[in-house]
């Protein structure tokens, strides 16, 4: 590792080694001599020729494929020193390792041929990469609401006390933000072609010429190259790049796996402060360089963190896309270097960070139902007052008497500091003809979750379980953490 430069923190910190592989120079370049020799396959089967003569041979052929991954950097670099042009200091590079094909390297094709095609390939590769990952966060994210299904906690509107829920039904509210992430994946993975080989501005006009006018046999080279290259099809419009409004519905993906990682790593980490829910903190881990006791919850911090990049980060190619003029500028080259790729690289600490947190959450049940119990008295009044309307009372004057009794509470709660007396206070007024033990007796949390553990049971079932099953082959990822 080189200490006297800067180096990326996706690399050396949070992205895995898959991800860092996709995203490599061996993987870049190696993709490039896959496409050239693709190409010059398409066009030997399409019969092309000079004077009856075929110009590309099946012997050229071999020679690229057997230098595909022999990529001699040293050559290319110094190259590139010189041209100052990175497509043609490889296809020279390459060349100089295949004498008897160099002449017919990056036939008819344009830059983008190669850059294109391999930035599609490459988001295909690593948004498969996420795609695993993110099934993995929902598989865990699953069997902890179904572990916690029935356990009743206090739930928050405006992080105020509310109605209880259980711990296993807030997990479900993670899990099917990340759901819909997974939806919208599936859908853009599912529309994603190849450039193909349309030329310097889109026509094709390189290739009616090399094969003489031949409209039909023209029409067939993307089709051809993109099942080499592994996919269905190519755009069938565009200049000289793919449009980049498909770079933009990419990084959106990311963006919105970023915000459902972000909105659980919130929830953790306030869970954490109230110490009801805890992240994994391991044996030797020091919280703060100052205060020894601190465990702060730093991985679901470390997930908000780089998912505001990310979030931020998918602005780049929606502005570069949108300032695009007519078929080709190259104010987008630097930009996608950077954004595409780092977008990746987050998502991919921050999905390997979610599959550690997730799989590690610690509960503590006695300062749940401590907390609960603390507020269920104000929670009961409605049925209290319910049960004292069957007995003869008025709904009404009961209501308002509830009223003030609740004020009551809460001022000897806040101001006093003292435990909450709400049930003392209704047990000796008599409009209310209940026992302080009859009303004991109806704070068992469990009356108070609706239908929160049905739904969870359900939600799982037949919703969550139906997409593991159909991504079975996926399932059983472990997260490696950096620091």
């Amino acid at each position: 590792m080189s200490t006297d430069r800067y180096s990326s923190p996706l690399s050396e910190r949070y992205a895995s080694k898959e991800m860092q592989y996709i995203f490599s120079q061996d993987k870049k370049f190696s993709t490039w001599r896959r496409l050239w020799i693709a190409l010059a396959e398409t066009e030997m089967e399409l019969g092309l020729s000079q004077d009856g003569k075929p110009v590309i041979t099946q012997e050229m052929i071999d020679e690229m494929k057997a230098n595909v991954d022999n990529i001699n950097y040293d050559v290319a670099r110094a190259r590139e020193a010189q041209v100052r042009h990175d497509v043609m200091s490889h296809v020279y590079a390459f060349g100089q390792q295949c004498p008897k094909a160099a002449g017919i390297i990056h036939l008819g094709a344009t830059s983008c041929y190669v850059g294109d095609n391999t930035d599609i390939i490459l988001m295909r590769d690593a948004l498969l990469l996420i795609r695993k990952k993110l099934v993995n966060v929902i598989a865990e994210l699953s069997a902890f609401a179904t572990k916690y299904k029935d356990m009743p906690t206090l739930a928050f509107t405006h992080f105020q006390p509310a109605q209880p829920t259980t711990v296993g039904k807030r997990a479900t509210l993670w899990c099917n933000e990340f759901m819909m992430d997974l939806e919208d994946l599936d859908y853009v993975l599912s529309t994603l072609k190849l450039l193909g080989s349309k030329g310097t501005t889109g026509t094709q006009a390189s290739f009616l010429e090399l094969f003489q006018g031949d409209q039909e046999t023209v029409d067939k080279i993307d089709s051809m190259i993109a099942r080499k290259m592994g996919f269905d099809e190519c755009y069938p419009v565009s200049g000289q790049t793919y449009s980049r409004k498909v770079d933009t519905r990419v990084c959106n993906i990311l963006a919105g796996i970023a915000a459902s990682a972000h909105k659980m790593s919130n929830d953790i980490r306030l869970l954490q402060h109230l110490k009801e829910v805890e992240e994994p903190f391991e044996k030797n881990q020091i919280g703060s360089s100052a205060m020894a006791y601190k465990r702060n919850p730093m991985r679901s911090e470390r997930i908000a963190s780089l998912s505001r990049y990310v979030m931020i980060d998918a602005l780049n190619p929606a502005i570069t896309s949108a300032v695009q003029w007519f078929e080709r500028t190259l104010d987008d080259s630097a930009n996608k270097r950077l954004s595409v790729a780092e977008g990746f690289l987050a998502t991919d600490g921050i999905l390997d960070l979610c599959l550690n947190v997730v799989d590690g959450l610690v509960v503590y049940p006695k300062v749940i139902e401590k907390r609960l119990r603390s507020e269920l008295p104000f929670m009961a009044t409605e049925n209290i007052m319910m049960d004292a309307v069957k007995n003869g009372g008025n709904r009404q004057e009961l209501h308002e008497k509830i009223r003030q009794l609740s004020m009551e509470a809460g001022k000897t709660v806040k101001v006093e500091g003292k435990e909450n007396n709400l049930l003392e206070l209704i047990a000796t007024d008599d409009e209310f003809p209940m026992t302080l033990e009859e009303l004991e007796s109806t704070m068992d949390p469990s009356r108070y979750v609706g239908c929160a553990p049905h739904q969870v049971e359900r939600y799982v079932t037949e919703v969550v379980q139906p997409v593991l099953d159909a991504n079975r082959d996926l399932l059983g990822v472990k997260a490696e953490i950096n620091v």
